[in-house]
C-alpha cells in the first residue's frame, strides 16, 4: 500500500483519490476550529501559498476527537476557515484519526511514522504528516510544531 491507494471525501462531499496528489509533497494535518492551535491555520496557509507552485499541498482533515473542538458541520467548518484564515488549501470532511473508526488514510500515516515513544495514536489536533513527492511519509510533527518551524523540512522534500 502507498498513500496513493487511499481516497478521502472533500469538505464539499466529493470523493478524491490521493493519487491526484502524485508527484507533489504533502502536509496532511488533522485540524479543528475551536482549539488553542487553531491559529496554525494562518501558518499552514502561508506554507501552502509559498510552496504550492513548487509542488506542495496542505491537506486539512477536521477532527472532533480531541475535546470536541470541531463540532461544526462541513459547511460551518469551510465557512470558518475561509472567513477567519482565508484557507485555500484542500479541506476534507471530518474524520476520526484514532480508534476503531479511524480513517484508513490516518491509520496508514500513523503506521508509517510513529509518534512520541513509538506510539501510533495521535495525541491532539494539528498533528502533521509530511509526505515527499514519491508518496513516502517522511516525518511526523506534533501539535506544538508550528507551521513556520516546518518550512525547512518542506523545502527539503521539494
Amino acid at each position: 500500500m502507498s498513500i496513493y491507494d487511499y481516497t478521502a471525501t472533500t469538505i464539499d462531499g466529493e470523493s478524491k483519490s490521493m493519487g491526484e496528489f502524485r508527484d507533489r509533497a504533502l502536509l496532511i494535518v488533522n485540524v479543528a476550529s475551536k482549539c488553542g492551535f487553531t491559529p496554525q491555520y494562518k501558518g499552514l496557509e502561508a506554507l501552502y501559498r509559498k510552496y504550492h507552485e513548487q509542488g506542495f499541498d496542505v491537506l486539512g482533515f477536521p477532527c472532533n476527537q480531541f475535546g470536541s473542538q470541531e463540532p461544526g458541520t462541513e459547511a460551518e467548518i469551510k465557512e470558518f476557515c475561509s472567513l477567519n484564515y482565508d484557507v485555500t488549501f484542500p479541506m476534507f470532511s471530518k474524520v476520526d484519526v484514532n480508534g476503531g473508526n479511524a480513517d484508513p488514510l490516518f491509520k496508514y500515516l500513523k503506521s508509517e511514522q510513529k509518534g512520541f515513544l513509538g506510539t501510533e495514536a495521535i495525541k491532539w489536533n494539528f498533528t502533521k504528516f509530511l509526505v515527499d513527492k514519491s508518496g513516502k511519509v517522511v516525518k511526523r510533527f506534533g501539535s506544538n510544531d508550528s507551521p513556520e518551524s516546518l518550512e525547512k523540512a518542506v523545502a527539503e522534500v521539494l
